[in-house]
């Protein structure tokens, strides 16, 4: 074949070669090379309605899921103004007004865009349990004027209901673990997986008017008559979980008082060993009988509007012996898997987080994290002795609301834990006394969140694609064209030499 032949047959074959590889090359990087783009956060508001107060949670959570449950953190909290929702009765659009103000602060939390798809969730708890059982009416007339205000605003209001105490007890022990990283955790390749062989924390909660207790019992004391089935992040867990209604902080309180009334010849001056010595406080009647958890120490010649002068007497001994009295321990006689009222309970299993009225009790005694059940006792006998005016020295954030109370819960924990779940000195020091994890509140309404989400579907990713439809399918014809330039004039040459 000529040179003069050869080169351009030597060209048109390295131009095909080139355009051939350029279309394999593109295709290879638009189709191989694709690059999820995360869909952005989704957000849910859970309004935690107790029977002190209501607090306000804003969380969010990846558009896309791990196992089907949202990643989620808490990134708002605000604690609304006034007493729980279960307090309006008789004017149950006052609820709503409370609210109002910490919901003005959540539109500005959460983008403007997302006001529309964001979830709102309100769930109501021992307050509002008790007020069912004495008022139905009233209860579902709170519920019904704050379905009513939902409706006014910009979210996507989707319930407002009052929750069992089974679900709040684990709710809570949902938080507890999520928080602590035995769900799931990061791998070295910033990956979320289950943690190898992880261990589950119980959780205690100890509220205004109902405490709970939450953990996975032993295998052997595992089954359906006593546990609740949770699956998470594609997992199954056995929780075994009581609510106690009355015995939460508050309640208890009251009922210690009435039992107080009750026990005193002059009804209307009474000592409370309970409370330090030298302090002073008015109550009405109704402060303490209208309350269904001290209906049986109700008298018969009750007048709500009386008023009742309590004197703190600063008693250790005979307050551990009142609050003692709380408590139906005989019904538990001669069982080892029985806590107390006559309640089954397996033998605690494992670490616990105590947090809500527990760990602000214990911070009042400046004991917080882990410490002895020794500690304890010897700081409650000391702080129990205090004259009321010394009070504010010793205590990290004096309120006279609660520190009046300090000594009283501090003597009702340790009966509850103690003679009450049964932990000893031993697996005492398995509890800790905590508010938060890394800055996330410690209570049920995050479990709440994380159950919910399961009902939420997942955003698929978009797809980033390394070039536009539009400019591939242009380089892809464009080469195309070339080449097929290059195969016609190929055979052009070759075929020209041949009959040359």
């Amino acid at each position: 074949m000529p040179p003069r032949v050869k080169i351009p047959i030597i060209f048109a074959v390295l131009f095909l070669l080139i355009s051939v590889s350029v279309i394999i090359t593109i295709a290879f990087v638009q189709f191989h090379h694709k690059k999820p783009v995360s869909p952005g956060l989704k957000y849910g508001i859970v309004l935690d309605a107790g029977s002190s107060r209501t607090t306000v949670y804003v969380y969010q959570w990846p558009a896309e899921k791990e196992n089907n449950t949202g990643v989620v953190s808490q990134t708002y909290k605000c604690n609304v103004n006034g007493k729980g929702i279960s307090s309006y009765d008789n004017e149950p659009d006052k609820a709503c007004e409370s609210i109002n103000e910490c919901m003005m602060k959540v539109k500005e939390k959460i983008p403007l865009n997302q006001h529309n798809s964001t979830p709102v969730y309100l769930g109501a708890t021992a307050g509002m349990r008790l007020l069912r059982l004495k008022n139905e009416s009233a209860a579902q007339g709170i519920l019904t004027s704050i379905r009513n205000y939902f409706t006014t605003q910009p979210f996507d209001f989707k319930t407002a209901h009052i929750i069992t105490g089974q679900e709040e007890g684990v709710y809570g022990w949902i938080t507890v673990n999520y928080l602590m990283d035995n769900f799931l955790e990061k791998n070295i390749w910033r990956a979320w997986v289950r943690p190898e062989g992880a261990e589950t924390t119980g959780a205690l909660d100890l509220g205004g008017a109902s405490t709970q207790i939450s953990f996975i019992p032993e295998m052997s004391e595992q089954n359906v008559n006593n546990t609740v089935e949770v699956t998470l992040y594609g997992y199954q867990y056995n929780v075994y979980t009581h609510s106690f209604q009355c015995y939460g902080r508050d309640e208890a309180e009251k009922r210690l008082l009435a039992a107080l009334v009750q026990s005193q010849p002059n009804k209307l001056r009474v000592g409370n060993p309970c409370y330090p010595l030298n302090y002073e406080v008015n109550f009405t009647s109704g402060h303490m009988f209208r309350t269904l958890c001290s209906a049986p120490y109700r008298p018969a010649n009750y007048h709500p509007d009386d008023i009742i002068t309590f004197r703190g007497t600063g008693d250790p001994a005979m307050c551990s012996a009142k609050v003692a009295s709380l408590f139906n321990f005989t019904a538990c006689y001669g069982s080892q898997n029985c806590s107390f009222d006559g309640v089954y309970q397996p033998k605690v299993k494992g670490t616990f987080s105590a947090f809500s009225g527990f760990y602000y009790t214990a911070n009042a005694l400046n004991l917080t994290g882990r410490f002895t059940l020794n500690e304890f006792n010897a700081s409650v006998w000391s702080f129990c002795s205090q004259e009321w005016s010394k009070l504010p020295k010793i205590i990290p954030k004096f309120d006279e609301k609660y520190a009046k109370s300090y000594c009283f819960s501090a003597n009702y924990i340790y009966y509850l834990l103690v003679h009450g779940y049964k932990f000893d000195a031993e697996s005492w020091q398995n509890i800790i006394f905590q508010k938060e994890v890394e800055n996330s509140s410690i209570a049920w309404s995050l479990g709440y969140m994380l159950n919910l989400t399961n009902m939420i579907p997942a955003e698929k990713a978009r797809i980033l694609l390394p070039m536009s439809p539009s400019l591939f399918a242009g380089l892809l014809f464009l080469f195309a064209v070339m080449s097929l330039v290059c195969l016609i004039f190929f055979i052009f040459l070759v075929a020209r030499a041949c009959f040359a």
